[in-house]
C-alpha cells in the first residue's frame, strides 16, 4: 500500500507588525532613558564602583564582626519581631480599608472626571511622603511605640493599595456590571454584584504583597521609635555589638522569608 502523503505544514502567520508610528515613539523613549542614565552617572559616583573591590579587605574585617550570631537574647528579638509582624497587619488591614472606597473613586470607569482626578492626586501625596516623616509626624501626635508605626503603614499602604486597586477595577470585563444593571439595580448594587467579585481575587493578592513589604517597613520605623525590634537593631548598631546584630538580622530573614511563604500559598489559592 503507498504510504499517505504527510499532511502540507500550517502556514506561520508573519509576526505582528507595531506600526512605524509608535516604533518611533518606543525609540525616542529609549533614547531618553539612555540619556537619562548616562548623564546621572556622575551624580551617583558610578564612577567609583570599583572600590568595591579595591577596598573588599575593608569590607571583610567589618564582616568578621558578624560571623558569630549571638542568640542570648533570642527571646527578646522574637517578641520584638512579633510586634513588629503585628504593626504590619494592623497598617495593612487599616490600609486596606481605607483603599477600597479611594480606588472605586480613583477608578476612571467607575467615577466621575470630576472626583476620579482630586482622589488620585491626594492619593499621589500620600505615597510621595516616606513611612519615616508620617511615622515621626504621628510620634508627636501619640507619643513613641507601635501605634505611630501602625498609622504610618496605614497612610502611605492605602495610597499604595489604592492606586493598585483602582487599576484593577479599569480593567474589569463590562458585561458582568451591564448584566446587573439591565436588572434595574443602583450604581453601589452594580459595584458589590458587578466590580467587587471580578477584583477580589487580585486585591487580596496587592494585599498579600503590601503586607510582606510592610514587615520590613515597620523594622525601619522602628529606628524613629514606632516600636518593634527596629528599636532593638539601632540599640545593638549603636553599641557596635555585632554579633546580636547578625541574631537580629537572622531573626527577620526568617520571619519574613515565612510571611512570605505563607503568602504564595495563599495567592496560589486565589488565582
Amino acid at each position: 500500500m503507498a504510504a499517505s502523503p504527510l499532511p502540507a505544514a500550517a502556514a506561520i502567520p508573519p509576526p505582528p507588525q507595531t506600526p512605524l508610528g509608535q516604533r518611533l515613539i518606543n525609540t525616542l523613549l529609549l533614547a531618553v532613558v539612555a540619556l537619562l542614565l548616562a548623564g546621572s552617572i556622575k551624580a551617583v559616583d558610578l564612577g567609583n564602583i570599583g572600590r568595591v573591590v579595591t577596598n573588599s579587605g575593608n569590607m571583610r574585617q567589618l564582616g568578621v564582626a558578624f560571623i558569630h550570631p549571638d542568640f542570648i537574647l533570642w527571646k527578646v528579638y522574637v517578641a520584638q519581631m512579633w510586634l513588629t509582624i503585628q504593626i504590619a497587619l494592623w497598617g495593612t488591614v487599616l490600609a486596606i480599608l481605607i483603599a477600597v472606597p479611594f480606588g472605586l473613586l480613583c477608578a476612571k470607569n467607575i467615577t466621575p472626571m470630576w472626583i476620579q482626578q482630586p482622589m488620585r492626586r491626594l492619593m499621589d501625596i500620600q505615597r510621595s511622603i516616606p513611612d519615616l516623616v508620617v511615622g515621626m509626624v504621628f510620634i508627636t501626635a501619640v507619643g513613641l511605640g507601635p501605634l505611630a508605626g501602625v498609622i504610618a503603614i496605614m497612610v502611605n499602604t492605602g495610597a499604595v493599595l489604592a492606586k493598585l486597586f483602582s487599576e484593577a477595577v479599569e480593567s474589569i470585563d463590562t458585561g458582568p456590571v451591564e448584566g446587573v444593571r439591565a436588572t434595574g439595580a443602583a450604581p453601589l448594587q452594580e459595584i458589590v454584584w458587578g466590580v467587587i467579585p471580578q477584583v477580589a481575587p487580585l486585591w487580596t493578592s496587592y494585599s498579600l504583597y503590601r503586607f510582606e513589604s510592610n514587615s520590613r517597613s515597620a523594622t525601619v520605623l522602628g529606628l524613629i521609635g514606632a516600636g518593634g525590634i527596629g528599636q532593638v537593631l539601632y540599640d545593638s548598631l549603636n553599641a557596635f555589638n555585632y554579633r546580636q546584630t547578625t541574631a537580629i538580622v537572622v531573626v527577620i530573614v526568617v520571619a519574613v522569608s515565612l510571611i512570605d511563604l505563607l503568602s504564595q500559598a495563599i495567592r496560589s489559592r486565589l488565582l
